[in-house]
């Protein structure tokens, strides 16, 4: 009777692990089956990230805003994301590349300050100078143009008079002044009051943002975007973030199985790693 009971143990034992086993090996085959669209070695935005089946690119002028983030130039694979005191961020499993972008030491060039040096750095690298000007969170436009003059905001709450208090300076350094001031005193606030907003999925663009503005707020931008002849559509998204810090290309830790493209749709709940925007909302830099 002992050896009965003992056989009957064992046997019983061994379809227990068995039943432990089956969804251990289902869960290996699915990690193991699930597309990987990342090429380590790419050395930009577009060729970092390979395109799902059925999927292109969809075409930009090669001169275009677009085309710039597109072909942004990222770290080596596996950089991490470094924060404006050198050290590195807390959390480093939400992205799957690093724009080679330096991340000033002021600790100023937050979320959407990162959004606005690209936008600033493309205007000014295309002979387009006199097109870059944001407005304050108080709605003051403050342009490029009118502080390298020397103009200077003279600021008594929500009073703000530009006066003429510096020699004129249209120097590459300057216009990095001229940026400090900006990221101090604009936010996502002022770009979602500012921009233009987007309303169909259809129309979004590359350099479009998805965003809510706030006291914080948050801003990711569309770093790419891949169509189906289906007109199915898929996007890549880069953010800044607070504390000051790398520029990132990020994962979809959401689904996966796409990662790290997206899937966004217009007032809807979308997830980026370390921000959940409740109701969707996207502008476009003018």
């Amino acid at each position: 009777m002992k050896k009965l009971l003992l056989s009957l143990v064992l046997i019983g034992g061994l379809l227990a692990l068995a039943y432990q086993i089956r969804p251990v090996r289902q869960t290996v085959v699915a990690i193991v089956n699930t597309p990987n669209y990342i090429n380590e070695a790419g050395k930009t935005i577009a060729n970092r990230v390979s395109m799902p089946d059925g999927f292109e690119h969809i075409k930009v002028d090669s001169n275009s805003f677009q085309f710039y983030i597109r072909h942004q130039n990222l770290k080596p694979f596996g950089s991490k994301v470094i924060n404006y005191d050198g050290e590195p961020y807390f959390y480093q499993l939400g992205h799957v590349g690093v724009l080679d972008v330096d991340v000033p030491s002021n600790g100023l060039q937050q979320c959407a300050d990162a959004l606005i040096r690209l936008r600033s750095e493309y205007l000014w690298n295309t002979n387009q100078k006199d097109k870059i000007g944001f407005e304050f969170t108080s709605g003051d436009y403050c342009s490029w143009k009118t502080y390298a003059e020397g103009y200077r905001p003279k600021i008594n709450g929500n009073d703000v008079r530009f006066l003429k208090t510096a020699q004129a300076n249209h120097s590459k350094a300057n216009f990095y002044n001229y940026l400090n001031l900006i990221y101090t005193y604009s936010g996502t606030m002022s770009l979602n009051n500012e921009l233009e907003t987007v309303s169909s999925i259809e129309d979004l663009q590359i350099g479009d943002m998805l965003i809510v503005g706030g006291f914080p707020g948050h801003v990711v931008m569309i770093a790419d975007i891949a169509e189906s002849d289906e007109n199915d559509r898929l996007f890549l998204l880069i953010q800044g973030n607070t504390p000051a810090q790398s520029i990132h290309l990020l994962k979809n830790l959401e689904n996966p199985s796409i990662s790290p493209w997206y899937k966004l749709a217009i007032n809807s709940e979308i997830y980026v790693p370390g921000f959940t925007f409740a109701n969707s909302k996207f502008v476009r830099f003018k």
